[in-house]
């Protein structure tokens, strides 16, 4: 299903935008999925669904999420904060490691 990204220009806009997969894809009451809501403990994502959220954020985005993403990423906000920086909306989160950080601009090398 193709989803429209035509309104996400900035990191809230996205967070808003991931949030509507979640529920839509997975049925989430729209209530738990608040800005510090763990996955897959708080939101009962498991590891392949969480897989799948990144897959379609990816391929709506043109953006790819190195090996060991969910190594880096608890919360829901996190997810929304790395995938807005890999697009160019956000800077750098503080949460993420030096060494992931080299991990994401080697898969976008069109990073800013």
């Amino acid at each position: 299903m193709s989803r429209s990204i035509a309104e996400v220009k900035n990191w809230m806009t996205m967070f808003r935008w991931i949030v509507k997969v979640i529920r839509d894809d997975y049925g989430i009451e729209e209530a738990r999925l608040t800005r510090h809501a763990q996955l897959e403990t708080e939101l009962g994502l498991g590891i392949e669904q969480v897989e799948e959220v990144l897959g379609v954020i990816g391929q709506s985005f043109a953006i790819r999420f190195p090996e060991g993403v969910l190594d880096e990423v608890l919360r829901l906000e996190e997810l929304c904060m790395l995938a807005s920086w890999l697009k160019g909306f956000y800077k750098q989160p503080e949460f993420i490691s030096e060494g992931f950080a080299a991990q994401c601009r080697a898969a976008n090398p069109g990073m800013p």
